[in-house]
């Protein structure tokens, strides 16, 4: 496999595991948690389901 290949798969795979903050972040709904969550429980689906859950939530009214 090439090098570059390899590259890209990893970043893919790295922006799909964070989806989850990715989201909360551009809604501006509980970041800080969903990081959180998202780093430590994210690599069991359950865990990554619930951040995805988190980042859905309602927005924060400023």
């Amino acid at each position: 496999m090439d090098g570059s290949v390899l590259l890209l798969l990893v970043v893919v795979g790295i922006a799909v595991y964070f989806l989850p903050f990715m989201i909360a972040a551009g809604r501006g709904v509980n970041t800080g948690s969903v990081f959180v969550i998202n780093l430590f429980l994210g690599w069991t689906f359950i865990g990554w389901v619930v951040a995805l859950a988190m980042s859905m939530g309602n927005r924060r009214t400023p």
